[in-house]
């Protein structure tokens, strides 16, 4: 059994076969799937997919890309809902941002300024964050440390393998894997891999995005974790069994609400 911890099912990628998409899934053992929010726009669609679906739920989050979006009026009405489990996806991302130097900062400010509502704002309501780090990981780790994220925890999405943010596991951060871990240039996470605790392992996509090796290329889709999940056995040397229970019990355990789902019906 899997669950899949990051997948963007609302993506107008899946709009021509997603039933399709969900029962291959279900077939291949994903029992589990959460749809992290990106832009306010789509909260409506992941919300009405998770209430099709009784194993699928949602968060609600603006992606940095998307800050001046941030409204928390509207995110709290989606929060409300018991099907909303996590607040994200969240964060910084330093990779396109202006070239003139005064913009610069004021788009990293702005950013900042709103990774910290969420975090503050998932402290509140007691939601586990999902957080997104491009570029970024000095001012993300001291955001989280500052505003204790630790009280809650949270996934560090698409873990970049960078060293400097493995202690954050010791502050209730768990660690997304997804395909970059098959991808022929993945060295830096294959080397890391073995250094973040196993109760701090979890496996997504990121679907439609970042295809697992041998369909790099292609529309990804949840059904692909099982391919991270071989990856992920060959470097710590562990059964592909294993690595679906390990990361299992640690989603079970980061997200309270999927101990719900009713596993044997799906």
């Amino acid at each position: 059994m899997i669950i899949d911890t990051h997948c963007h099912l609302d993506d107008t990628q899946f709009a021509d076969d997603l039933d399709e998409v969900v029962l291959r899934a279900s077939k291949g053992g994903v029992k589990g799937i959460v749809i992290p929010g990106a832009d306010l726009h789509d909260l409506e669609r992941a919300q009405t997919l998770a209430h099709r679906y009784e194993h699928i739920f949602f968060a609600a989050g603006v992606h940095p890309y998307h800050h001046d979006q941030y409204d928390e009026t509207v995110l709290r009405r989606f929060l409300e809902d018991e099907k909303c489990i996590a607040i994200g996806e969240c964060g910084l991302d330093y990779f396109r941002l202006p070239e003139e130097a005064e913009a610069m900062v004021q788009e990293k400010e702005r950013q900042k300024e709103i990774f910290r509502c969420h975090v503050r704002l998932a402290k509140e309501l007691q939601k586990p964050l999902i957080v997104h780090i491009r570029d970024a990981n000095d001012d993300s780790k001291r955001i989280l440390l500052e505003e204790d994220a630790g009280v809650i925890g949270g996934i560090l999405h698409c873990y970049n393998a960078s060293k400097h943010l493995l202690d954050l596991a010791d502050h209730g951060f768990y660690f997304g894997i997804g395909g970059v871990l098959t991808f022929k240039n993945a060295k830096s996470l294959v080397e890391v891999l073995p250094l973040i605790p196993k109760d701090k392992l979890l496996i997504e996509t990121d679907a439609p995005y970042l295809t697992p090796v041998p369909f790099r290329g292609q529309r990804n889709e949840p059904f692909y974790t099982r391919l991270v999940a071989e990856k992920m056995a060959e470097v710590l040397e562990m059964s592909v069994t294993d690595i679906h229970d390990l990361t299992t019990k640690n989603a079970l355990f980061l997200f309270k609400a999927l101990e719900k789902i009713k596993f044997d019906t799906i």
